[in-house]
């Protein structure tokens, strides 16, 4: 673990001292609330002996995945190729890629990766596992492949045990590539489901004379959770770094571990029920997850936006006896931070009412 103060792996470009100085609508970070999410998660991987290995998509910054490595965590989990490339000019090897690597652009981008990392990645049909042995052979080396299960999900995945040792007999057979295990995104409170069919998938690669090295399973929303579990080598988690509305509402994190807000202006009052302010969709995302309105202002009783245009969000004030005015700021809790940290360039880390700075999002619209 390292003694380094989180702050150390930052360079923090200049945007005032306070928070009433930003310019709105920004994504303002806690630091010290991330710190200690992040210490919190890595204790909780040590304590139950699995791996750590944190989704970066979140975050999208390598001077965090830097401070998550230097914590304790195994490596890295990427998405998509342009974020691994921007992780591995940032110096970070050891990546897992969970999205089935299509088309020769592509391949011949993971090839290079593959030169200079040590990253591995994921397939759920033989097409996919075809054009990553071409990846391999081009990189002169083979590139460790987990299959990808369906245990719940209903997202990409093979659908059954049988199917997930046959897959690893395709990838043990195919030049440029060798079988490294199983991967699976469990669906919230589909634990058990999924260690029956991960337990009974490596098994079946057992008896075949595969050895499945890694196990690898995540998700932030059951990530407190130790069941099933047992048969899992590795978890990725990635929005407990920040934590948002989603999770606070599930009871995965209280509202107080949520490190990144919006800072949003009131720009308009036009009734004692509605106040405007100057973030819409395109600082908030449309995305629901389930909850009523677009994001709660913690410090107005959880006042809700509940409706947006592309740079309006519409807050309900008709339940507050204490109005805002035009010109003060709130700050939201969005109900998904993922998306919100990918829709802007630069995003600021405070210490309290105290401006450390603004940091680039290395990875922002890294969708390729």
């Amino acid at each position: 673990m390292s003694s380094k103060d989180i702050t150390s792996f930052f360079r923090f470009e200049p945007v005032g001292k306070r928070i009433e100085e930003l310019e709105t609508p920004v994504p303002v970070i806690d630091i010290d609330v991330v710190d200690r999410n992040l210490k919190r998660w890595q204790a909780r991987c040590d304590e139950i002996g699995i791996a750590n290995r944190p989704h970066i998509k979140t975050h999208k910054l390598a001077a965090l995945a830097k401070y998550q490595m230097a914590l304790g965590a195994k490596g890295i989990t990427v998405q998509k190729l342009g974020e691994a490339e921007v992780m591995a000019d940032a110096g970070i090897s050891d990546m897992l890629l969970t999205f089935n690597v299509v088309g020769a652009p592509k391949l011949r981008r993971l090839a290079e990766l593959a030169r200079r990392t040590g990253i591995s990645v994921v397939a759920d049909n033989e097409a996919v596992i075809e054009g990553l042995g071409q990846a391999g052979i081009a990189a002169g080396r083979d590139i460790s492949v987990l299959v990808e299960c369906d245990t719940g999900g209903k997202r990409n995945g093979v659908q059954s045990p049988e199917a997930a040792a046959g897959l690893a007999r395709v990838v043990d057979k195919t030049r440029g590539v060798t079988y490294g295990g199983l991967m699976t995104y469990a669906a919230p409170g589909t634990r058990l489901a999924a260690k029956a069919f991960l337990t009974e998938a490596r098994d079946l690669a057992g008896k075949a004379g595969l050895e499945t090295a890694v196990v690898s399973t995540g998700g932030s929303p059951d990530m407190w959770s130790k069941e099933g579990l047992e048969v899992a080598t590795e978890y990725r988690a990635g929005t407990y770094i920040y934590f948002d509305r989603s999770l606070a509402e599930r009871g995965t994190c209280s509202y107080d571990d949520c490190a990144l807000h919006v800072l949003a202006t009131v720009v308009s009052r036009p009734t004692d029920e509605r106040a405007l302010i100057d973030a819409g969709s395109k600082t908030l995302t449309s995305d629901l997850l389930g909850l009523k309105g677009y994001g709660v202002v913690t410090g107005l009783d959880k006042a809700q936006i509940y409706n947006m245009s592309e740079e309006h969000g519409f807050l309900d004030i008709s339940g507050l006896a204490q109005k805002p005015k035009v010109g003060d700021l709130v700050q939201i809790t969005p109900n998904h931070v993922c998306p919100v940290t990918n829709l802007f360039d630069r995003v600021v880390f405070v210490r309290g009412n105290d401006v450390l700075g603004a940091v680039k999002v290395d990875a922002r619209g890294m969708v390729q």
